[in-house]
C-alpha cells in the first residue's frame, strides 16, 4: 500500500516505521525539518515504567481519575497494557533513557500518578532524545522524507480519503495513496500563549473538518500550570515538582493545599486553574519553589531548565521562579477508534491531532508520548485489515461550523482579523476560564470573520484559515458544554471562589 504521513513526531515516526516494516511503501511529509513539532520539546518523560508496588490496573485508574471520568476506558486499557512493548520499541531504536548504576530505567513522578512510572532521558530533555532516536531510525530505514512542506488538504473518492494536497515553495502538489496518517500535533497556537511551536496551528484538525470527519472533545484544552513568567513561554516541567517543589503565592504560602490535597500534585486542571486564579487575585505570576533541592541536583536531573532559567537571569537554586499557565496540549481532536481509524475510510490519525479516549477532560502528565508510541504502531498494523463497516459515522456538520446560525449582536463590529486578534480573543473568552457571556462573544467574532473568506496564497495564509476554522469548532464545542470538568471550566462554577 501507499502510505502517506503527515507529521514527523513521536506518532507519525512511529507509525511510518512500522508501516515500512510490514512492506507499505511509505512517505512522510512535514511542515518543517523532520523532528520539528511538539514531542521534541517533551521534558517529563513517557509514562510506564512500572515498579513494585505498581500495576497497569493504577496506571489506569490513574488516567481516568485525572481525566474526570470522561476517559474512555477501553482506550485507556490498550494504552497501558502497551507501555511495555512501546518502551522496548523505543528502545530498540535506539532512545537512550536514564538509568540507575545497576542499569534500571530510572523512574520519575508527576501530578496525579500516585508511583513514579515515568521514564526520562537526558534529565528533562526525553522528547529531544525519542525524536532525534526516530528520525535517526526513519532515515535509516530510507523512508522518503519530505520537509517544508504543508498538508492542505484531503482528497476523497467514493467516500474514501485517496491522497493529499500539499504545499511546498509555494507551489501545489497532489498525491495519491492508499491511505493518509494524520499526525500533525495540535493547535496550540489558538492562543497568545502556549508552549507549543510556531508550526502547531491545527492543520490536521482543520483538513479532517473540512472533509467532514468527525472531531470531539475540542472544549478541553490543557494549560500547563508552571510556564516561566515573562518572554517566550519556557515550560517548567512538571517532573520539577513531582521532585517536590512547591507553588507559592506573594506572601510565601502554599495555596495549592486550599483546592485540593495533593497541593502541587494534584491533576494538571486543577493546579493551572488554582495558579490563575491566585495570579488574578494578586496581580502578579505565583511562584514556584525548587530550592530545597539545591543546585547540584537542580543542575543534574533538569539541565535544560537549568541552563535556560539561568540564562534569563535566574538562579532557581537560590531563588522561587515565577510562573503563569499556557496552552499546552489538545486533548481532543479527530476522533479514532483503537486502532487510529476516523470516520472516513482510509484516513487514520495518531498522536494529539486525535481524540483516542485516552485523556478525557484531562491528559494525565506523560501520557501523551506514550499515547503517540502505542497508537502509532497500531495505526501500522491496522491498514491492511478490513475498514469496519458502521464502526464510525462521518458528521455532515463538523466540516462547517461557520454555517451554524447564531444571533446577530449589537456590539460595536469586531476588529479586522489576524492571528494575533484570532489569539487574543481565544485566550481571553476560549481559554483556562470561560463564561456564557464571554463564549458567545467569541463566536459571534469568529463567525463575522468566517464571513469574508481569508486569502490562500501562501503558507501563513493556510495556516490562519486553519486557525479560524479550529477556533470556530473549539468555541462552539466550548458553549455546548455547560457543565464544569476538568479543563473545562465555567465560569458560574467560579462564583465564591
Amino acid at each position: 500500500m501507499r502510505i502517506i504521513v503527515a507529521g514527523t513526531g513521536i506518532a507519525g515516526l512511529t507509525a511510518a516505521l512500522h508501516a515500512q516494516e510490514r512492506g507499505h511503501d511509505v512517505t512522510v511529509v512535514t511542515k518543517g525539518a523532520s523532528g520539528d513539532g511538539c514531542t521534541r520539546y517533551a521534558q517529563g518523560g513517557i509514562a510506564g515504567v512500572r515498579g513494585p508496588g505498581d500495576s497497569a490496573a493504577q496506571h489506569a485508574a490513574d488516567t481516568i481519575a485525572a481525566g474526570a471520568g470522561l476517559a474512555d476506558p477501553a482506550a485507556v486499557e490498550t494504552l497501558v497494557r502497551s507501555a511495555d512493548a512501546a518502551l522496548a520499541d523505543l528502545i530498540a531504536r535506539g532512545v537512550a533513557f536514564d538509568r540507575d548504576a545497576s542499569g534500571q530505567l530510572l523512574r520519575g513522578r508527576e501530578a496525579a500518578h500516585r508511583h513514579a512510572r515515568i521514564a526520562h532521558a537526558g534529565g528533562d530533555a526525553t522528547g529531544a532524545e525519542i525524536s532525534r532516536a526516530l528520525t535517526d531510525a526513519v532515515r535509516r530505514a530510507g523512508i522518503r522524507v519530505v520537509e517544508r512542506t504543508m498538508l492542505v488538504d484531503l482528497h476523497e473518492d467514493a467516500g474514501a480519503v485517496r491522497g493529499v494536497r500539499l504545499l511546498r515553495d509555494g507551489k501545489y502538489d497532489d498525491l495519491d495513496a492508499d491511505a493518509v496518517v494524520l499526525a500533525t500535533g495540535g493547535a496550540g497556537r489558538l492562543f497568545s500563549r502556549t508552549t507549543n511551536p510556531e508550526g502547531t496551528t491545527g492543520d490536521g484538525i482543520a483538513a479532517a473538518l473540512r472533509a467532514g470527519a468527525r472531531v470531539s472533545d475540542l472544549e478541553f484544552v490543557q494549560f500547563h500550570p508552571t510556564v516561566l513568567a515573562g518572554g517566550d513561554p519556557f515550560l517548567l516541567s512538571e517532573a520539577v515538582r513531582g521532585e517536590g517543589a512547591t507553588l507559592l503565592d506573594e506572601t510565601g504560602r502554599r495555596f495549592c493545599l486550599d483546592v485540593h490535597p495533593d497541593g502541587e500534585l494534584a491533576p494538571r486542571d486543577v493546579v493551572a486553574q488554582a495558579i490563575a486564579r491566585q495570579c488574578a487575585l494578586q496581580g502578579s505570576p505565583v511562584l514556584l519553589d525548587a530550592t530545597m533541592l539545591g543546585a547540584r541536583t537542580l543542575a543534574r536531573r533538569f539541565p535544560t531548565i537549568d541552563r535556560v532559567t539561568r540564562e534569563r537571569g535566574f538562579d532557581w537554586s537560590r531563588e522561587p521562579l515565577p510562573v503563569t499557565p499556557a496552552a499546552h496540549y489538545l486533548m481532543g481532536g479527530v476522533d479514532t477508534d483503537l486502532d487510529g481509524r476516523t470516520s472516513i475510510p482510509g484516513l487514520f490519525a495518531g498522536g494529539e491531532v486525535a481524540r483516542t479516549g485516552v485523556h478525557g477532560a484531562n491528559r494525565l502528565a506523560s501520557n501523551s508520548l506514550l499515547e503517540g508510541a502505542v497508537f502509532g504502531a497500531r495505526v501500522a498494523r491496522a491498514m491492511t485489515e478490513p475498514w469496519p463497516v458502521g464502526a464510525m459515522q462521518a458528521s455532515a456538520a463538523a466540516g462547517s461550523p461557520a454555517s451554524e446560525h447564531l444571533p446577530l449582536s449589537t456590539a460595536a463590529a469586531p476588529p479586522a482579523f489576524s492571528r494575533a486578534a484570532l489569539q487574543e480573543l481565544m485566550s481571553a473568552h476560549v481559554g483556562l476560564l470561560r463564561s456564557d457571556a464571554g463564549l458567545a462573544h467569541a463566536r459571534q467574532t469568529l463567525h463575522a470573520w468566517a464571513a469574508t473568506p481569508l486569502p490562500l496564497s501562501t503558507l501563513a495564509d493556510h495556516e490562519n484559515a486553519n486557525l479560524l476554522l479550529v477556533a470556530q469548532a473549539t468555541a462552539s464545542a466550548a458553549a455546548a458544554r455547560t457543565d464544569s470538568v476538568g479543563a473545562h471550566v465555567r465560569e458560574p462554577a467560579l462564583i465564591g471562589v
